[in-house]
């Protein structure tokens, strides 16, 4: 059995979204109780926020590489990162593991393009939309993706540290997270902080959301089944 890795903490709303989703995944297949074996790392929220937004990559870089270091040593075979913002510096972490790193990145992306879609509305923590680690890998396969304004990132991002990472879902939050999609001419929209799919659903709008945590979920356990 396949032991998996979970690098959480940001936030812990979805670090237990993700733990929940995989074992549901599981059940839902099998119909049994012989669950993969997870191990979860959570991260310092604090210490993740102030070294993204500080210009050290460096000290970003290591403080993620510990926690995933603790996973490699707790036996894990492969590791997921319970966030987008990490993803920044996703070829770094890869290079310096000893395990698999699986990219949520490259899920959402390739779920993307298998429905046709070439204009993608990124939103997020300020921290990943004002990054480009999405648009370098969309570009790869044809898709470009765009961000909003910076006063709607804002929003956004206020929406999600004051409230999402907390648990909190306000109708009104809800109310202007779908304006801002409805005033863009896209094909699609990613929801790149994994905890906005908390509060948007598919339901909510005409417009295809790509749910960035159900995808990741998809991908590890379909790579867990694979090395099963």
């Amino acid at each position: 059995m396949k032991r998996i890795g979970i690098l959480g903490g940001m936030s812990y709303e979805s670090t237990i979204k993700y733990y929940e989703l995989i074992l549901q995944r599981y059940y839902k297949k099998y119909c049994d109780y012989n669950y993969p074996e997870v191990i979860i790392f959570s991260l310092n929220f604090q210490k993740v926020i102030e070294y993204e937004l500080s210009d050290d990559r460096a000290i970003y870089i290591e403080y993620l590489m510990s926690g995933i270091r603790s996973l490699e040593s707790a036996g894990v075979d492969f590791v997921i990162m319970a966030a987008n913002s990490p993803h920044a510096v996703f070829e770094d972490l890869e290079e310096l593991a000893t395990v698999p790193i699986l990219s949520i990145v490259k899920a959402t992306i390739e779920q993307a393009k298998k429905e046709k879609m070439k204009k993608l509305l990124l939103l997020g923590i300020k921290f990943t939309m004002q990054s480009t680690f999405y648009q370098e890998f969309s570009k790869k396969l044809g898709i470009n993706v765009i961000t909003p304004s910076i006063q709607e990132q804002d929003e956004i991002d206020q929406i999600i540290f004051s409230e999402l990472v907390i648990g909190l879902n306000r109708n009104k939050s809800k109310e202007r997270l779908l304006e801002i999609i409805n005033s863009y001419e896209i094909d699609g929209v990613i929801l790149g902080c994994t905890e906005l799919p908390l509060i948007l659903s598919q339901k909510d709008t005409n417009i295809k959301l790509l749910d960035t945590l159900e995808l990741h979920v998809e991908a590890t356990f379909n790579y867990y089944l694979s090395k099963k």
